[in-house]
């Protein structure tokens, strides 16, 4: 505990020092005559032809190398609805990581409203800037309105990273674990503890690479078709889920199941739950910042395999594994959707990264070099 305040303490004097992580630096040295050119009245010129031809706009600007990172701060990491200045600080975080293993200059722009109305306006308002939207720490269910509408009204990628990022690097982790486990994909029971963002986006595509066996619970147990007052977008996942009708709670989703993935609550996986999994049980405890089973104590339990969110511990997957190659890849290729063939490719390269997995080495490195290229070209 003493080393954790220790820690907090440091990282609020690093932030202080900085007064923010990121900066806008020119590409160009300013002289009398490049004044002339990239400003008045040289800019000129470049505005009129714009106004003819708004296609070439990233062309001639920002436009063709940009992202915005959006938030309204009420789901950011374990720390829940924090509202927007207090979010800001992860939005700078995304950023610096965007440019650092991508090259790409993302804006973090944090609004003060939750309303998905009011969201979306603002959205699509600041739309023509940017080349890419990335939807960040938006609570469900509201977060899948928003972004199934700037999908369809928008001309460039949107992108919610806390379903589709920590999806398609769990699909690679997966695929992995299952092949040292000497697993079947498409027999495997997998259960998902967790139905929001990260839950719903893990489900949808474990679905779509043909894992059949998929049980997701909320925190009122299994989804399953005859329960009542399901919003609409449990409503979906209960019609991909559950196909053996299991009812109850983590005990009975649990029992003989290949594969346990918590996006949940801190210590909601507990050791029985492990010892009543089918052999060689695989756990992922991808809570943030405490896991839903710390790994010590899954592995004692008798886990095959564990894997968790973070960086102090192996098999760490993380969305910054596929959030800078994926835009990069749209940038690249002027992606206007980013559709599940693509994240199943992206998944596949990641994957294929580590040519001889182990119980300990499941998914690649952030600072592994080959990362941001192999997610890019799957994007196309």
């Amino acid at each position: 505990m003493r080393s954790e305040k220790i820690n907090d303490i440091r990282a609020i004097a690093a932030h202080k020092k900085l007064h923010g992580k990121i900066s806008i630096v020119s590409k160009i040295k300013l002289t009398r005559k490049s004044l002339g050119i990239y400003y008045t009245p040289g800019v000129g010129a470049v505005s009129s032809y714009l106004a003819k031809h708004k296609n070439k706009t990233a062309e001639l600007t920002i436009k063709s190398n940009s992202v915005a990172i959006i938030s309204d701060g009420s789901a950011v990491l374990g720390l829940g609805n924090i509202g927007p200045e207090a979010a800001l600080p992860v939005m700078e975080g995304k950023a610096l990581l965007f440019k650092a293993l991508a090259g790409i200059d993302a804006f973090p722009i944090v609004l003060s409203t939750q309303n998905p109305l009011e969201i979306i306006k603002t959205v699509q308002a600041i739309a023509p800037t940017f080349g890419g939207i990335n939807l960040e720490d938006i609570a469900a269910p509201q977060c899948f309105e928003i972004e199934k509408i700037l999908q369809r009204t928008l001309d460039i990628p949107v992108v919610h990273d806390d379903q589709h990022g920590i999806a398609v690097t769990t699909l690679a982790a997966l695929k992995n674990a299952l092949k040292v486990a000497k697993k079947s994909p498409l027999k495997s029971r997998i259960v998902i503890i967790g139905a929001g963002a990260a839950g719903t986006g893990i489900t949808k595509l474990l679905h779509a690479a043909g894992m059949q066996d998929l049980i997701i619970l909320d925190s009122a147990g299994i989804i399953d078709k005859s329960r009542k007052k399901l919003n609409s977008h449990k409503k979906e996942l209960a019609q991909i889920t559950n196909r053996k009708n299991i009812k109850g709670g983590l005990n009975e989703a649990a029992l003989n199941a290949d594969v346990l993935i918590g996006v949940a609550t801190a210590g909601i996986i507990k050791s029985h739950h492990i010892k009543n999994m089918a052999a060689k049980p695989i756990v992922f405890a991808l809570g943030n910042p405490i896991p839903e089973i710390m790994p010590r104590d899954a592995k004692k339990t008798g886990a095959f395999i564990v894997a968790t969110g973070r960086s102090d511990f192996e098999n760490q997957i993380n969305n910054a594994l596929i959030f800078p190659g994926l835009f990069r890849g749209a940038l690249n290729n002027n992606v206007r959707r980013i559709t599940f063939a693509m994240k199943l490719r992206a998944a596949a390269n990641l994957a294929s990264l580590i040519k001889n997995p182990t119980q300990k080495n499941i998914i690649p490195s952030i600072f592994d070099k080959r990362v941001v290229s192999a997610v890019s070209m799957a994007i196309k």
